[in-house]
């Protein structure tokens, strides 16, 4: 191998394996410190990586021969410089849920500028109660522009799940391409026919409209707020704030730990719901499901959802006979073990087979599997 080859093989491998490695590079021969080549993208990575070799960790912490000159907003301004959007992604969610940074969450500045994603929202609804001021004000923003983009990509599908199928005689406004009125567009913008330069200019489109339902369904959500149910928190809210506006169903939506909150007043505003849950204490499910069962009106025409993990925190007799008399009420009661896009459902298989038995139908579904098979249900 040509000798610049091999400075810049060991070059690089200098900067994957950290400082720690210097003195063993420069005994192969190929390598010396004061030629490495990637000092700023090396303080850059160490700013992060370097917290697995702390005195937390087990590593005695020696003096270095320069102080970093890195503070958290002037990493974040170098990583976007550096790196391409993915992996600013992927540091910036090992910094708050490996490492621990919750600086990034407490400074309004720093705040403000990570990129609006997932994993920020669930790092802020784990972390909010350490937020004060203006900096809650703007992770509400934050979770306002995650929540809106959520909402937008799944609910045209729930509406077309829920509400039915296309209307060819009234106008809508489900606007889909699934749903546009083709021929009505063209008929009401023939008028701006440009003639001259032989252009169809349209002005409006036009869509087909989805008959509504006016027997109304209930739909009656009860949430587990355990952390590991992050996931299937946020989904919940965002669904159910979608579910709200759909004239076809009455929807009530309740989280819970040991204690149960009745949420279903806020659902217009979905942020408004997610900033009031608390993650993780204990779980009291049967509580939920009896707080659940007094909003029934017309258990015929109810759906019940459970979203939950089943880790019962009080005796499970008891969160089984609520199941069993919400049941036999004549609701359908779907248990959920997951309501996200992973599929990764960590739960009770045990109490999930007893209430399945029990004539629950229990799954990990996605956000459009759920709207299905409502859909399937009401119609």
């Amino acid at each position: 191998m040509e000798p610049h080859l091999k400075r810049e093989a060991m070059n690089r491998w200098r900067l994957l394996l950290g400082a720690q490695a210097e003195d063993a590079l420069e005994e192969c021969g190929d390598y010396s410190r004061s030629d490495f080549a990637y000092r700023e993208l090396d303080s850059i990575l160490d700013f992060l990586y370097g917290r697995e070799h702390g005195e937390e960790q087990g590593y005695r912490k020696e003096g270095g021969r320069e102080g970093s000159t890195l503070t958290v907003p002037t990493w974040l301004q170098k990583i976007r410089k550096l790196f391409p959007k993915e992996t600013v992604e992927i540091l910036e969610k090992q910094a708050l849920e490996r490492y621990n940074m919750t600086e990034l969450l407490t400074d309004k500045k720093v705040l403000e500028s990570l990129e609006p994603n997932m994993t920020l929202l669930k790092n802020i609804l784990q972390f909010k109660g350490r937020m004060k001021g203006e900096v809650v004000r703007s992770a509400k923003e934050i979770v306002r522009k995650v929540v809106e983009e959520l909402r937008r990509q799944l609910e045209a599908e729930i509406q077309t799940s829920i509400v039915g199928k296309r209307n060819r005689f009234r106008r809508g406004y489900t606007k889909t391409m699934r749903n546009l009125d083709v021929h009505k567009t063209i008929r009401k913008n023939l008028k701006n026919y440009d003639r001259a330069n032989k252009r169809f200019v349209i002005d409006e489109l036009y869509f087909h409209s989805n008959i509504q339902h006016h027997n109304k369904w209930n739909i009656v959500i009860v949430v587990d707020e355990s952390g590991s149910m992050m996931d299937s928190v946020i989904y919940s809210a965002v669904m159910a704030s979608i579910f709200y506006k759909l004239a076809a169903l009455k929807t009530n939506l309740v989280i819970f730990d040991t204690k149960v909150v009745d949420l279903s007043d806020r659902l217009d505003d979905p942020v408004d719901v997610l900033m009031s849950v608390q993650l993780g204490g204990g779980t009291h499910i049967a509580q939920a499901l009896r707080y659940g069962k007094s909003l029934l009106e017309n258990p015929s025409k109810t759906i019940f959802i459970l979203v939950s993990d089943l880790e019962e925190g009080y005796p499970i007799k008891e969160m089984y006979r609520q199941s069993k008399e919400i049941i036999d009420s004549g609701c359908k009661f779907l248990v959920l073990t997951a309501l996200d896009f992973n599929g990764n459902a960590t739960y009770n298989k045990h109490a999930a087979r007893v209430l399945a038995d029990m004539g629950a139908h229990v799954a990990a579904l996605t956000p459009d599997q759920l709207s299905q098979w409502i859909g399937k249900i009401i119609k």
